[in-house]
């Protein structure tokens, strides 16, 4: 199958909620942004909004931070670690039991078992006491290494075992503060019970990465394959080169070719009717966050986009299926204000002459206003053109 470069972007925006943007609504609008996209990537940094709270705010009108701690709350979602941490919905748990964590699971009981007084004593407390962070253990160091190479808290690498190695669930969030509870308390029996093959696990994990995306190569992009498989398979392990042949043949990825892209692409099979026939996109403004998975494949939004794209701290702004700009944000919470520090916009772009991009700009400052839950906006001295053109109010 072909596909035109003009249909490949009318898909993408379409099938990602941002066409028009902030297009669902409430709680169902949120969990139809998680059953679409499979996950999305947590971040705790916070300065513009948290990444998963912002995705979610370009899709769905009105959001608000508590949604998502709702539906936590609620055990609608859990976090699993899907090329990076991320939001799943609960349903979808019993494909995410293998769990590799940094260093794989053999690591991980390793852990356990040298560390067996550490481990039965953070067990112990946890079932008579319930959900506990590790902050509130005495911490003690030893082999298990960090970051940087340094001796790790035995307690905290202990954690992350248990959860790794599916006894442990995170409960809730204070703060950034993590507090984690016996699986079995969290979730259903009937969910916990339900067995999936190894084989089908590593399948969907490597098909939710396809559906976070819409439009991702074979070798996908970065890291975006991280923590799956290697790419070829090994007599100890699948590779997923294999797995992804797999969902080719199961008819649940399907190849195509784009116009001016490299490579095949691989689409999901039910969105084969919206590539082919994508719908014209309105005159609406998204500020897409960093971590979005629209975002992944640098080379895609390159080539398809004509967009050079970089992880960095400013947001791309779209306008119907392009991206025209960049927007830094900054949200002062002591002083109920936004700030923008700066704005570029693509060479080729004037906001004024674009027909419905101020009427769009405009509402998606407005409705950034009410995410930050800020009282009004203000612009870097040197951004006078912006705030003369774009006054917006919560």
């Amino acid at each position: 199958m072909k596909v035109t470069a003009e249909a490949a972007r009318r898909f993408l925006f379409a099938r990602h909620f941002l066409a028009p943007a902030r297009s669902l609504a409430g709680l169902d609008g949120v969990l139809e942004v998680f059953r679409k996209l499979g996950s999305i990537q947590f971040d705790p940094i916070a300065v513009a909004g948290r990444s998963h709270d912002l995705v979610l705010h370009a899709r769905v009108a009105g959001y608000e931070p508590a949604w998502c701690d709702l539906l936590y709350e609620r055990r609608e979602i859990f976090e699993a670690t899907n090329k990076a941490l991320s939001f799943v919905p609960t349903s979808e748990f019993p494909w995410f039991r293998l769990g590799w964590g940094r260093k794989g699971p053999r690591f991980h009981a390793r852990i356990l078992a040298e560390n067996a007084a550490v481990a039965e004593r953070v067990l112990g407390r946890i079932r008579a006491e319930g959900a506990l962070s590790a902050l509130e253990f005495e911490p003690e160091h030893g082999a298990p290494k960090d970051w940087f190479g340094m001796p790790e808290n035995v307690v905290r690498a202990v954690f992350e075992a248990y959860t790794v190695t599916g006894v442990l669930g995170l409960a809730r969030r204070d703060g950034n503060i993590r507090y984690y509870d016996l699986l079995e308390r969290l979730l259903p029996a009937e969910l916990l019970a339900q067995e999936v093959p190894v084989r089908e696990q590593l399948r969907h994990k490597l098909l939710s990465r396809y559906r976070a995306h819409g439009l991702l190569g074979a070798g996908g992009a970065g890291g975006t394959f991280d923590r799956i498989a290697p790419p070829k398979s090994t007599p100890e392990r699948l590779g997923r080169n294999t797995l992804r042949e797999e969902l080719i043949e199961l008819g649940a990825l399907v190849p195509v070719d784009v116009e001016g892209v490299r490579g095949k692409r691989l689409v999901l099979r039910e969105e084969l009717a919206l590539l082919q026939a994508p719908p014209e996109p309105t005159p609406s403004v998204a500020f897409v966050a960093p971590f979005d998975s629209l975002l992944w494949d640098n080379a895609l939004i390159a080539s398809l986009f004509d967009f050079d794209y970089v992880w960095e701290v400013f947001f791309p702004i779209s306008f119907g299926d392009r991206f025209v700009g960049r927007i830094e944000p900054r949200i002062d919470r002591d002083r109920a204000r936004v700030e923008v520090l700066n704005v570029w916009w693509e060479d080729g772009f004037a906001p004024r002459r674009a027909e419905g991009f101020v009427d769009a700009m405009l509402d998606a400052l407005r409705a950034y206003l009410r995410f930050a839950g800020a009282e009004r906006l203000e612009w870097a001295a040197h951004l006078g053109p912006e705030k003369r053109l774009f006054v917006a109010h919560p």
